[in-house]
């Protein structure tokens, strides 16, 4: 783990939305450094990092989006996509403004790609009334989603401590582009990421994401290695990372972790700054799932389609496990998370059928 300390005072007054960060060291001449994501943004006094809700006030990093959702919603966990994580349960999701990527197809670009004037997006929505809120809808678990939850990491660490304190899981839903620092502190906390993969080429990532590559990737290994479950989405975009090489580039790099590791293929449609191309081709998402299993994955996905069935099998004989459309779970045929033909266990996180599962599919 690198030197960098933590900043570990007590938080300092401030009004709603605004809480001193944790992540962050003071430098020298009022300056700061926030060690939350892998920007590692030095803020100027009274200037913002790249996420746009990480403001140096008078030498100290704040957060401006603290207990500041601007959504909150129940959905299944499916939806994240998680299909090994907590099959056919509900996910109370949240978010606040602000992401530290800026994507130029950006699905949530409203809530994401924000600056100082939208700071005041949101509403108040404390660690234990979210958490009160999952329990009382029935949820397994709690998403940090929608936007990314490293730039509302002490938000979301308080929420998920919270959460664990009531027997819940927690759940990121990122770009993977967090620090080594951060990691630490999401271990004991965050049960599970499904980590958007977005290529397999730096220069794509700079190009068009406002990032580099190798964060990500070093975050998807240390978060895999660690004991976190990892589920990994690669948004299939036509011209700019559907090759045959690119796309089995990463299929061979997650199967280097685990052969068990799923891999979910995502439909791109026009959005934000790109609508110069049209909607990846079914048959471009096919083929790579294709490529996915011949590099020896055995659980890869294809998503966004729409009323697509999208089924668990075993990777020994070939049984049909979890049976999914739209999202939804509709059937769970494991027996003690395990195939009930050749007893092979499935890799995952409580597979075990749920009495709530046929309500989730049809709420």
């Amino acid at each position: 783990m690198p030197a960098t300390a933590l900043n570990t005072c007590e938080p300092a007054p401030a009004p709603p939305g605004l809480r001193e960060a944790r992540f962050y060291e003071p430098l020298a001449e009022g300056r700061v450094r926030c060690v939350a994501c892998a920007h590692r943004c030095v803020v100027l006094p009274q200037q913002m990092g790249i996420c746009g809700v990480r403001a140096n006030k008078e030498g100290k990093l704040y957060t401006l989006v603290y207990g500041k959702a601007v959504a909150a919603h129940v959905d299944p966990i499916e939806k994240k996509p998680l299909y090994h994580f907590l099959p056919g349960t509900r996910s109370f999701s949240i978010a606040t403004a602000g992401c530290n990527l800026h994507c130029r197809y950006c699905q949530n670009w409203q809530i994401s790609q924000v600056r100082s004037r939208d700071s005041e997006l949101g509403f108040a929505l404390a660690p234990e009334q979210a958490v009160e809120s999952a329990t009382r809808y029935g949820c397994g678990s709690l998403a940090y989603t929608y936007t990314e939850p490293t730039v509302f990491i002490e938000y979301a660490l308080d929420t998920a401590r919270e959460a664990k304190r009531r027997g819940l899981k927690n759940v990121f839903v990122t770009n993977g582009y967090y620090t080594e620092e951060a990691l630490e502190e999401m271990l004991p906390l965050i049960d599970a990421a499904n980590v958007d993969l977005k290529s397999f080429r730096d220069g794509t990532y700079r190009k068009v994401c406002g990032a580099t590559l190798k964060p990500v990737l070093d975050s998807i290994s240390r978060s895999f290695q660690r004991g976190m479950w990892i589920e990994v989405t690669t948004l299939v975009i036509p011209g700019l990372n559907d090759s045959d090489a690119e796309l089995r580039d990463i299929a061979q790099f997650l199967a280097g972790l685990s052969r068990d590791l799923p891999w979910h293929l995502s439909r791109f449609f026009p959005a934000y700054r790109m609508t110069d191309r049209g909607p990846t081709p079914v048959t471009t998402l096919n083929h790579a799932r294709d490529i996915g299993r011949a590099a020896g994955l055995h659980h890869v996905y294809v998503g966004n389609v729409g009323g697509e069935r999208e089924d668990t099998t075993c990777p020994q004989c070939g049984e049909i496990l979890l049976v999914r459309s739209s999202l939804r779970l509709l059937a769970n045929y494991l027996r003690d998370g395990a195939c009930p033909r050749c007893r092979r266990p499935l890799a995952g996180v409580g597979l075990a059928p749920r009495v709530e599962a046929d309500s989730a599919a049809t709420a």
